[in-house]
């Protein structure tokens, strides 16, 4: 039972769509790297659960300036590939096809994965400290926290298999572009909100 409730939990907080899972959905419409990216997300999710179940969730609730420093990051990156993103979609030059894909490296779309994960406070908050405050109430921390991480496996990979579902949309360039548009927008929006929160956060506020 307490798998099935951290399997519950993990999967309500993931299903939302945020930068990392547009991400994992564009790339996933490319098919390029997916199996390296849906793993490092599991991977780490996994290693943050473990840390919430553990109870770090305590630190960072003592000592939010953690998470402010995390939103400042995250926003300036978020802004950064949402600007990117948009000039994409009306660079001359953009033309991603399925015949014709601009292929990203491995290190470099790790990369980018690396910064929506880590650089997103609201994965430290949602692992951390609410998976990390629910499971003091499991009769077994660690099958909660087990069910939590099969939830994260289970939601990146099929999110970025099956995003390939959505590859017939996208045999013209022009549908790339909207794409590229839409996440870049997505990007700047996140951005602005992480930003908007921050004031709050330097009063000593509740961040939740």
């Amino acid at each position: 039972m307490d798998y099935v409730s951290g399997f519950a939990l993990g999967l309500s907080l993931i299903f939302a769509i945020g930068s990392q899972n547009a991400f994992i959905l564009k790339q996933g419409i490319k098919k390029q790297h997916v199996f390296a990216i849906c793993l490092f997300c599991a991977l780490s999710d996994a290693l943050l659960i473990s840390a919430g179940v553990a109870g770090f969730g305590a630190v960072t609730a003592k000592y939010p300036n953690i998470v402010s420093l995390a939103k400042i990051a995250g926003a300036l990156f978020l802004l950064g590939y949402g600007l990117q993103s948009l000039y994409a979609s009306v660079s001359k030059s953009h033309a991603l096809t399925q015949d014709n894909q601009q292929v990203s490296s491995l290190k470099k779309s790790l990369l980018l994965c690396f910064g929506f994960t880590w650089l997103n406070p609201h994965v430290y908050l949602d692992t951390l400290v609410l998976v990390g405050m629910v499971s003091t109430g499991a009769d077994s921390k660690v099958q909660f926290g087990l069910g939590a991480i099969s939830a994260s496996f289970v939601f990146f990979f099929s999110l970025g298999y099956g995003a390939r579902l959505l590859s017939p949309l996208f045999a013209k360039p022009k549908a790339w572009s909207i794409l590229d548009a839409l996440v870049g927008i997505l990007m700047i929006y996140l951005a602005w909100y992480l930003f908007d929160f921050l004031p709050s956060l330097n009063r000593g506020d509740s961040y939740s």
